[in-house]
């Protein structure tokens, strides 16, 4: 059987390779598909997913606003801040209001972190846009005033003295009474037709349980992408953002995510949007 290729985009992260390490591995049956893996960070992904570059990839939520009609969200794969989140840091004590006054690093103006900022802070903030593993650096270093981080930095910043300002998801669960805030998703293109869409959901499924199921198989392979995290921390971060929601967004997810649309739309950060459109298959 001539194989298809489906290039599946993620980041380099250890969430992401956690959950796609049964499919990086052999460990599961990948049928008629020869999967490339293509590893960019997720601002990257984002404009990727805007020409439709790839047949599957993790997006932010924030983007997904952008490319309903050309791909559907799947529902396994997501990454929610239940009660915690992309955080806003500083090099000295800041309160909320003072970021009114600040330039905040920010990972990409699509990202899930940056939406979530704007609907906190209720206005326009000034932002410079630098990848996200040197964002850290760029606060600690007094290139800007604040950084908002994504990935491994929501345990790491401590390490560099770097003071919270807010967590972004502890405020959304305040916010809207418990809701998770939606981060990531993976997404799978609409052309390549509904029965190829859920097997490829499928597929992305029973990789995300097996890491489950084989987590300290999974959390060794997810460990090469861990800058600076030790077993430990990488376990809590896998832990956090790898779990019954990644398996399956269910009622609660989906909420979350309607939710926080619905929030971008109303204060005009979002262009009116179709309904949520899922794949099947899980």
């Amino acid at each position: 059987m001539q194989q298809r290729t489906i290039r599946i985009g993620h980041s380099p992260d250890p969430d992401d390779a956690f959950m796609f390490y049964a499919v990086a591995a052999g460990k599961v049956d990948c049928g008629e598909f020869r999967i490339e893996q293509v590893l960019e960070g997720i601002e990257g992904l984002n404009r990727r997913a805007l020409a439709g570059e790839l047949e599957v990839s993790a997006v932010s939520i924030h983007a997904w606003a952008h490319l309903a009609g050309r791909y559907a969200l799947m529902p396994c794969g997501a990454s929610m801040g239940d009660g915690y989140g992309p955080c806003v840091v500083a090099r000295r004590a800041l309160e909320a209001r003072d970021l009114v006054r600040a330039v905040v690093a920010v990972p990409g103006t699509l990202t899930s972190a940056y939406l979530a900022l704007r609907l906190f802070a209720g206005h326009e903030l000034r932002h410079e846009v630098v990848p996200f593993d040197r964002i850290l650096d760029a606060v600690a270093e007094g290139r800007v005033d604040a950084g908002l981080i994504i990935h491994e930095g929501q345990l790491t910043y401590g390490r560099r003295g770097l003071h919270l300002v807010v967590d972004l998801g502890a405020w959304w669960a305040e916010h809207t009474a418990g809701l998770p805030l939606p981060l990531g998703g993976n997404v799978v293109r609409q052309d390549l037709g509904p029965e190829t869409m859920a097997r490829l959901t499928r597929l992305l499924g029973a990789s995300i349980d097996y890491g489950l199921e084989h987590r300290d198989e999974a959390l060794d392979y997810a460990l090469r992408f861990g800058r600076g995290l030790d077993r430990g921390l990488a376990d809590r971060f896998v832990g956090m953002y790898v779990n019954e929601l990644t398996r399956d967004l269910g009622e609660r997810g989906r909420r979350g995510i309607e939710r926080f649309l619905g929030e971008g739309r109303r204060a005009g950060l979002l262009p009116p949007g179709a309904p949520l459109a899922f794949a099947a298959g899980r």
